[in-house]
C-alpha cells in the first residue's frame, strides 16, 4: 500500500480547491481574481503533493521549457489581470507540458471499458441511445 503523508492530502486538497476555483472563473465569463486564485492554489498544491525538488525538475526540464513559460507565463499575465489571454497561454502550456501524459491517459480510457463495474455502466448506456 502507498502511504500518504499529512502534506501530501494537504496538497490534495488545496489542488482540488484550486481546480474548482479554476472551473468557477472560467464559468463566470473568466473573472480573474477566482482564476488567480486558482491558479496560485493549483500550483501550490501541486508543490505540497510532488515536493518542491520534483516539481522544479518536472517544469524546468530542457524539453519542456515551452511548454512552462507558456503555463507559467499564462498564470502571470492571468495575475496582471488579463485573464482571457493568460488562460490561452496557460491551456498551450499545459498540453506541451503533459503531451507524455495523454497517450496513458487515453490507454487507460480505453481499458476502463474492461472492469466490471464500469463495463455493466457502459452497456446501460449504450443502449438508451433515444432522445424522447
Amino acid at each position: 500500500m502507498i502511504s500518504i503523508t499529512e502534506w501530501q492530502k494537504i496538497g490534495v486538497g488545496i489542488t482540488g480547491f484550486g481546480a474548482f476555483f479554476i472551473l468557477l472563473g472560467v464559468l463566470l465569463y473568466f473573472d480573474s481574481v477566482l482564476l488567480a486564485f486558482g491558479n496560485l492554489l493549483f500550483l501550490t498544491g501541486l508543490t505540497l503533493i510532488i515536493g518542491l525538488r520534483k516539481t522544479f525538475s518536472f517544469f524546468f526540464q530542457r524539453h519542456k521549457f515551452k511548454g512552462t513559460s507558456f503555463f507559467l507565463g499564462g498564470v502571470v499575465v492571468v495575475l496582471l489581470r488579463w485573464p482571457l489571454l493568460g488562460m490561452f497561454l496557460e491551456t498551450y502550456g499545459f498540453f506541451s507540458l503533459f503531451r507524455g501524459f495523454f497517450p496513458v491517459a487515453f490507454g487507460f480510457l480505453v481499458n476502463a471499458f474492461n472492469i466490471p463495474f464500469l463495463s455493466e455502466l457502459y452497456r446501460r448506456f449504450q443502449g438508451s441511445s433515444s432522445m424522447v
